[in-house]
C-alpha cells in the first residue's frame, strides 16, 4: 500500500506554521492531533447556522437534536455498537468520574476494584477516590523490562470481591497495546464490570467493543482529529442498570443518563466530521484490507479501513524511529519488545539532558515533542523516572512524514553529543 501522505497533509492548515524559520513538525500527537479544515468548517457552521439548545420546536433546535443523534451514529460506527450506547461528555476523564460514581452507588465497603500501573490517571483517579467509601483498590504491576502488563499479577488480583476491572487499550506513556479482550474475559469470570481506556489507542487501530465484550470503553475526539469532546461506549443493559449522577430532570435512559447539562454541540458536530475524515482515508485504501473487512458495511467498513491504513502507514516509521533512537549513545527507549503490539507512541530518556531540556531544544527547531509523565504518573513512577523529569515522548499521526522523523533524530543526535 502506497499511502499518500501529501494529500492528507494538505487538509491540515496547522502544518503551514513555522517556528524560528523551521516548518512545525507536530510529533506531539499522543497529547492530541491537529485538526483538518473540514472539522474546523463543521464547528464554524454549527456556531453560525445551528447554534441552539435541544428539544425545541424551531429549526435550529431541531437541527441540533439531529446533529447530536448523527454524532452518536458516527461513533457507533467507530466502536461497532448501537447509537443508543454512545454518550458524550466534556472529556474522557469527566465521563469516567461520572461512571465511577454511578457504579459506586451499588458498592459496599470491602468490595474491590482492580486498576493497573500502566494506566493514565483518567482511569486510575476516578477509581482511587472511591477508597473514601471503603472500597479496596488493587494495582496490577508492570513487567518493567518489557513495559507490559504482568498478566499473572492481573489474574492474581481478580476474585469474587472484584466489582470493577479498569485498564487501558494503548499506553499513552510507553505505547504498549494490551490484550484487552483477554483482560475482559478474565474479569468477567469473576463477575466484574470492565472499563477500557482507549484514549491513546483510538487513533491507531480498529475498535470492536462487541468482540472485546467490555462493558464500557471511552476515548477523546481530540486525539484523532476532532475537538475536545469525550465519548463513552456503554453496553446498553449495563448502562440501564446503573443509577447515574444527574439532575432529576435529566432523562433516565441510555445514553442520555450519563450526560450532565448542556453538551458541547459544536464539538460533537466537529467530532462526527473527524470520523468522516477517517472514513475518507478508508474509502481510498479499503481494497488493500478486504480480508479484514469481511462482513462490514457502510461507514463502519470505511472507518475500519481508515484505521488499518493509518496503522499500516505509521508502523514502519515507528519501527525506524525506535531503531535509530536505540543507536544514539545515552538514549534509552521505554516500551514493549519488538514484535509486541504497540502504537506509534515512543518514549525515551537521554543520559545527558533532562526531558524538559530535550523538549525545549527540539521545540526551538520546530519539532514538537512532549516531556514529563503525561498523566501516566504511576507508569513513570514505577519505572523510576519521576525524580529525573519523566520521559521524552514522540507520537505519530498520518500527517507526519519520515522526513520529519529524520529531523527529530538529527536534533537528538546533536543534543546527545553536547
Amino acid at each position: 500500500m502506497k499511502f499518500d501522505v501529501e494529500s492528507v497533509r494538505k487538509q491540515f492548515p496547522a502544518l503551514e506554521r513555522k517556528i524560528n524559520g523551521y516548518p512545525a513538525a507536530y510529533l506531539d500527537c499522543p497529547g492530541g492531533t491537529q485538526v483538518p479544515q473540514r472539522v474546523v468548517d463543521k464547528v464554524v457552521e454549527y456556531l453560525i447556522w445551528h447554534n441552539c439548545n435541544i428539544h425545541g420546536a424551531f429549526a435550529t433546535s431541531i437541527e441540533t437534536d439531529a446533529i447530536i443523534l448523527d454524532g452518536r451514529k458516527a461513533y457507533a460506527d467507530v466502536f461497532g455498537c448501537s447509537w443508543e450506547e454512545v454518550s458524550f461528555g466534556a472529556n474522557a476523564t469527566t465521563l469516567n468520574f461520572n461512571l465511577a460514581h454511578a457504579i459506586a452507588r451499588d458498592l459496599k465497603p470491602g468490595d474491590e476494584i482492580v486498576i493497573t500501573d500502566m494506566d493514565h490517571e483518567g482511569n486510575r483517579g476516578p477509581w482511587e477516590i472511591l477508597e473514601e467509601r471503603g472500597i479496596i483498590i488493587k494495582d496490577v504491576k508492570l513487567d518493567l523490562e518489557k513495559c507490559i502488563i504482568d498478566m499473572e499479577d492481573y489474574k492474581s488480583k481478580l476474585n469474587s470481591k472484584t466489582k470493577v476491572a479498569a485498564f487501558n487499550y494503548g499506553s499513552n506513556g510507553v505505547g504498549t497495546v494490551s490484550d484487552v479482550k483477554e483482560m475482559t474475559r478474565l474479569a468477567k469470570e469473576v463477575g466484574a464490570i470492565t472499563v477500557v481506556d482507549a484514549v491513546n489507542y483510538a487513533l491507531h487501530g480498529p475498535i470492536d467493543v462487541k468482540d472485546i465484550d467490555c462493558d464500557f470503553l471511552f476515548c477523546s475526539a481530540y486525539k484523532f482529529f476532532g475537538p475536545h469532546v469525550g465519548i463513552l461506549y456503554g453496553k446498553k443493559d449495563v448502562m440501564e442498570s446503573l443509577k447515574t449522577i444527574k439532575v432529576k430532570e435529566q432523562e433516565d435512559w441510555a445514553p442520555l443518563k450519563f450526560e450532565t447539562g448542556t453538551l458541547n454541540h459544536e464539538g460533537i458536530y466537529g467530532a462526527a466530521e473527524s470520523v468522516e475524515f477517517i472514513a475518507s482515508i478508508g474509502e481510498k485504501y479499503e481494497e488493500h484490507f478486504t480480508d479484514k473487512l469481511e462482513g462490514l458495511k457502510g461507514r463502519r467498513r470505511k472507518v475500519i479501513a481508515g484505521m488499518l491504513a493509518i496503522e499500516a502507514y505509521e508502523k514502519p516509521i515507528t519501527e525506524y524511529l525506535i531503531d535509530e533512537l536505540c543507536k544514539i549513545p545515552g538514549v534509552k527507549v521505554y516500551g514493549p519488545p519488538r514484535g509486541y503490539q504497540r502504537t506509534s507512541t515512543i518514549s525515551f530518556t537521554m543520559s545527558n539532558k533532562s526531558p524538559r531540556e530535550a523538549a525545549e531544544y527540539l521545540g526551538e527547531k520546530g519539532i514538537f515533542v512532549w516531556d514529563g509523565d503525561f498523566f501516566a504518573s504511576k507508569t513513570v513512577f514505577v519505572l523510576g523516572l519521576k525524580e529525573s523529569g519523566g520521559l521524552i515522548r514522540i507520537g505519530l499521526a498520518p500527517y507526519n512524514t519520515k522526513e520529519e522523523v529524520d529531523r527529530a533524530l538529527e536534533a537528538i543526535r546533536e543534543l546527545a553529543a553536547m
